[in-house]
């Protein structure tokens, strides 16, 4: 059985060498046969550089650096695409997902798991970064036909199928929380405790968390585009009812003068309701956009990897 192995790299030269190492400590002391796929996501530091000594050094280890950074997302699939193994592990180039839990996702996987996640919990974290996430969670779950566990992230181990289910899927804008749900199949979670960076700072801003969620809430449904359709017939009917009681008023009084704050008012908030719907009506038509062009999710400009011995392999393991 080979397993395979998925990294994304973003500017991470003080880590990828102590991951590389405890990676093939932990393969070889239960004599598992692995490839390690370490994708360069564009990173700006020496991470390619020191990526290469170490595919010197193990010659499991095969890279991909893209042209520019691409995302996440992008280096996932990129992985996704290359590997050869019966099964793949995901897992970030920080150490906050510890490869010393390899083997026990191995074994639910031989237990006949086409999904084993690693839910972590939240101890230690800190507060700023914390309470976002926990909202996010709560909002996308109300908002999306899927359910997404708050803890679950990219540290998992899928099977093949799962795989060849993910990479027939050909959307551009991808959020692999949502399509590691949508895919389904048999699931385990393990919990393990929250490790923090070992080296470094995330890359993770805030204005990125917040573009994240927009994605994920966006790319799963179109309840969005339903609210827009309840607001506008909910303040429809508010305007009619303000316009029939007006009516009434001047039926009876007469034409009085009208109040500034009462047209202030009115005009503010459709206006409002008409950016808010014009807005999430852009999102989606944003992603269209995308999705028509049909442009590559990622350029290769150095790898390691022959893609006729993917194919190779690929075919002796069916």
């Amino acid at each position: 059985m080979l397993i395979s192995l998925i990294a994304p790299i973003y500017n991470e030269e003080k880590n990828i060498r102590l991951l590389t190492e405890k990676i093939d400590q932990t393969m070889q002391q239960y004599q598992y046969e692995y490839e390690l796929i370490l994708v360069n996501d564009g990173s700006k530091d020496d991470s390619l550089h020191i990526i290469k000594q170490q595919a010197q050094l193990f010659s499991q280890i095969k890279y991909i650096s893209f042209s520019r950074n691409f995302g996440k997302e992008s280096a996932m699939l990129a992985g996704l695409n290359a590997c050869a193994g019966d099964c793949a592990i995901i897992l970030d180039a920080d150490l906050q997902h510890p490869p010393e839990r390899i083997p026990e996702m191995i074994t639910y996987y031989n237990e006949g798991y086409d999904q084993v996640v690693m839910k972590r919990d939240r101890t230690g974290e800190h507060v700023i970064r914390k309470l976002p996430t926990q909202l996010f969670y709560k909002l996308i779950n109300k908002a999306v036909d899927i359910k997404l566990t708050d803890g679950e992230g990219d540290f998992r181990l899928i099977s093949r199928r799962v795989i060849d289910s993910i990479l027939s899927l050909k959307e551009y804008n991808r959020f692999s929380k949502g399509i590691f749900e949508w895919v389904g199949f048999t699931k385990k979670t393990i919990n393990f405790k929250n490790v923090e960076r070992h080296e470094g700072i995330s890359s993770f801003s805030p204005k990125r968390l917040i573009d994240y969620a927009i994605d994920g809430i966006i790319s799963y449904n179109n309840k969005p585009l339903r609210l827009c359709f309840h607001f506008s017939a909910v303040t429809m009917a508010l305007c009619i009812l303000y316009i029939l009681i007006t009516f009434i008023q001047i039926l009876r009084h007469g034409i009085e003068e009208p109040g500034y704050f009462t047209i202030i008012a009115s005009v503010l908030f459709l206006g409002s309701v008409q950016l808010f719907s014009l807005g999430i009506i852009g999102e989606y038509i944003g992603r269209i956009y995308y999705e028509t062009k049909g442009r590559p999710h990622y350029i290769i400009c150095d790898t390691n990897i022959n893609e006729t011995d993917i194919q190779k392999k690929v075919r002796n393991r069916a």
